[in-house]
């Protein structure tokens, strides 16, 4: 007989309890009634993207968060390309692989090697060169020649007026392409009141419409009998930042000027003829060096035509250098052309 105390045993068997499933072995996830159960992988074999949050194993990142270039194979996402098969300027930042560089991006209105839009006859513009070490910006150009051509615009107004103007250049290449555009800038007493011997800056501007160059040239006495007020001229590339510089050596007989580094030291020498007057012929102004018994390069001062030369003061000039020239000292002696024309060809029509 049953003692009255003991709880009596349960009429039903009673399930065994819930035993914790094996290492390594995950639980079935609970789902509510007609849904599909979830599908459970080991923390190794997810599928790209699939992981839950806070279960990416080590090593592996969230579908949007992989860095250039670790990407795992077939996981890129749309627009991404494996790190060698990236076509040209579609690198994303910081994913440029040695050698190569991001492509220039050019601001509106600016154009490379074609001509704008609406100018009939325009000149090609000379594509920038890229990756010219220790050259001032905008200087690469002149890198990779070794001859500019200098072509001053006509000017209407002071052809009808005789009034002058602001002078205007193009400088090309010998292919023809444009490489830079000249532009004084000066008022109009300064202009008129001081004819050739004037003061003025010069801006130099590449085909992007960046100023690249600056050149001043202050105001000066000349002649011969006065070798204490001679001419000069100060580049600058980028402006505010001297290169060197074009100063005239007193000689009695033949114009003469030295061109000089950013430190003020001697380079070359420039040597002109005793009679710069033009006739049907061109005129040559010498490149040497400082002993001048070797001629290295010249600035021809070019016959435009009887036409030309007698209405206008728009003159052709060509620049001949040697091709591992400095380019700093190439952009010097673009400026002592400039300083060339005005002291010599510059028409005084006042």
């Amino acid at each position: 007989m049953d003692d009255p105390g003991t709880d009596s045993q349960p009429s039903e068997t009673q399930p065994p309890a819930a035993q914790p499933p094996p290492p390594g072995v995950q639980p079935p996830f609970a789902h509510p009634p007609g849904t599909q159960p979830a599908v459970a992988f080991s923390p190794d074999c997810y599928p790209y993207g699939a992981y839950p949050p806070g279960a990416c194993p080590p090593g592996a990142y969230p579908p949007g968060a992989y860095p250039p270039g670790a990407y795992p194979p077939g996981a890129y996402p749309p627009g991404a390309y494996p790190p060698p098969a990236y076509p040209a300027g579609a690198y994303p930042p910081g994913a440029y692989p040695p050698g190569t560089q991001p492509p220039i991006v050019q601001p509106p209105g600016a154009y490379t090697n074609q001509v704008p839009p609406g100018q009939k006859g325009a000149s090609q513009m000379m594509p920038m060169p890229s990756g010219i070490p220790d050259c001032p910006p905008g200087l690469e150009y002149l890198a990779q020649i070794d001859q500019l051509l200098v072509h001053q615009q006509v000017e209407l107004l002071e052809v009808l007026t005789g009034f002058e103007t602001n002078n205007k250049y193009q400088i090309k290449n010998s292919l023809g392409q444009l490489v830079y555009f000249a532009a004084e800038e000066n008022d109009f007493c300064n202009r008129n009141c001081c004819g050739n011997m004037r003061s003025f800056d010069m801006k130099i501007i590449d085909n992007l419409g960046q100023e690249v160059m600056n050149l001043y040239r202050p105001l000066k006495c000349t002649g011969c009998c006065c070798p204490c007020c001679l001419q000069e001229l100060e580049v600058m590339a980028p402006p505010g930042q001297p290169v060197g510089y074009v100063i005239q050596t007193w000689d009695l007989c033949l114009p003469k000027f030295t061109i000089q580094n950013e430190k003020k030291e001697p380079v070359l020498k420039i040597i002109g003829p005793c009679c710069v007057c033009n006739c049907c012929s061109d005129i040559d102004f010498k490149v040497t060096n400082l002993d001048e018994t070797e001629t290295v390069g010249k600035i021809t001062k070019q016959w435009t035509g009887l036409v030309r030369e007698s209405f206008t003061d728009a003159d052709n000039f060509g620049i001949q250098f040697p091709m591992d020239l400095d380019v700093k000292i190439k952009a010097v002696m673009l400026g002592a052309c400039f300083l060339i024309d005005y002291l010599f060809f510059e028409k005084n029509n006042n």
